[in-house]
């Protein structure tokens, strides 16, 4: 007996691993069960922390993309005053009026150069058929000479900034009310 106690006294691990390995088959069953739900876990946690790096990552490139988005918008407020002053202009360029939206155009004709060279786009709508994706339909008129859904007249400009439609134009669109045929060709 004595030789038993020594070689416990010598080797506690032995002793420990004793107690851990399972007694029945019941206990080995429930073991393996508890592996195998640890491990399901395991897997649904790692599919979760890599679908959640993934949003972050598309999130972050949305962001660095688009960046710079809310000034371009403030731009285009001021780039339309610009555009709107400059049609007061009238025939007769040597007047103070004149001169002085001259002076106008060169500003608006620089804004507008800038905007495009960080990827801003008017969107071209005049005399195009109606895109509800990126035009707004504030005005309907009958008018026989141009085809049913053709723009007639732009209202504000729209503008793309990279893909994505930052501000829709609104436009003056024709409504023909013989649908059926109605044939004629756009100008």
């Amino acid at each position: 007996m004595d030789t038993e106690k020594d070689e416990k006294l010598k080797n506690p691990k032995e002793k420990k691993k004793e107690k851990k390995e399972p007694k029945n088959n019941k206990e080995l069953e429930k073991l393996k069960n508890e592996l195998q739900e640890t491990n399901e876990k395991i897997l649904r946690l790692t599919a979760e922390m890599q679908n959640m790096r993934r949003r972050w990552d598309e999130e972050r490139q949305r962001l660095l993309k688009y960046d710079g988005e809310a000034v371009i918008m403030n731009m285009l407020t001021i780039l339309d005053n610009f555009e709107h002053a400059i049609k007061m202009d009238d025939a007769n360029l040597t007047d103070e009026v004149s001169k002085f939206l001259s002076g106008f155009k060169m500003i608006y004709s620089n804004m507008y150069e800038a905007l495009h060279n960080v990827g801003v786009e008017e969107i071209e709508c005049l005399h195009q058929a109606f895109d509800e994706n990126s035009m707004n339909a504030v005005l309907v008129e009958s008018d026989p000479n141009f085809a049913n859904n053709l723009v007639l007249d732009v209202l504000q400009k729209g503008y793309k900034y990279k893909d994505k439609v930052i501000r829709p134009a609104m436009v003056k669109v024709n409504q023909n009310e013989e649908k059926e045929g109605n044939e004629n060709e756009s100008r």
